[in-house]
């Protein structure tokens, strides 16, 4: 088995968990974008980002391609909003993380400014060599393959079996690893997954890198 080089990190629901109420403030944000500069009913919103969503692997790819919206207009609108009161200090991820030497790249839907918030509040940006957002792998985002194969590229073209993909949903997982890279799926309700090793949180990952057999 190749040996593993490069970890790239899903940001939302990996880095910080789901419960902290950072998705209710960014949903909150989306929703009011779809309704004042698209024109979408305000009693259509839900279902519609969701289909969105489902259909195109982001809801602002959705929105771009069905609707028109300006891709830098939806990411300004939908990340401008101080989350410091939700996401906080994770020193036990800090030190999970330094215990992996492999390089650690995030690879995000989402924009760049919001990851680098993120990360900060987290207290762990100075351990990612690079941040891949969303404006980075135009006009693709995940699952799409397209998505993959630009991060890739970019880290010079690495063999997939020597990079790890860690991320919250398992779409983007599959692709992962339909392309030949290993996969972690992060779950904090602890449910398994036939084809990806799970963790509840992005800090039993030197575990699960020493259980899942990542490192031999």
């Amino acid at each position: 088995m190749s040996r593993l080089q490069l970890l790239l990190i899903d940001l939302d629901d990996t880095v910080y968990p789901p419960d902290t109420g950072a998705w209710d403030i960014l949903g909150d944000r989306i929703d009011e974008f779809m309704a004042v500069n698209v024109g979408i009913p305000r009693l259509e919103i839900r279902n519609e980002r969701e289909r969105l969503f489902n259909l195109h692997g982001t809801t602002m790819k959705g929105l771009q391609l069905e609707y028109g919206a300006d891709v830098n207009d939806y990411l300004a609108y939908v990340h401008d909003v101080n989350l410091s009161e939700v996401i906080k200090e994770d020193p036990a991820l800090r030190q999970a993380l330094l215990k992996i030497p492999q390089e650690k790249w995030i690879f995000t839907n989402a924009s760049r400014p919001h990851a680098e918030q993120v990360l900060r509040l987290v207290g762990i940006r100075d351990l990612f060599t690079e941040i891949i957002d969303v404006l980075t792998t135009e006009p693709y985002c995940k699952p799409d393959p397209r998505a993959f194969k630009l991060v890739l590229e970019k880290a010079g073209n690495p063999d997939p079996a020597c990079c790890l993909f860690i991320d919250d949903r398992t779409p983007n997982l599959d692709t992962a690893r339909d392309l030949g890279l290993r996969t972690v799926l992060v779950d904090p309700f602890g449910n398994s997954s036939d084809n990806h090793f799970a963790i509840r949180k992005l800090s039993d990952l030197p575990g699960a890198l020493l259980q899942g057999g990542f490192l031999d």
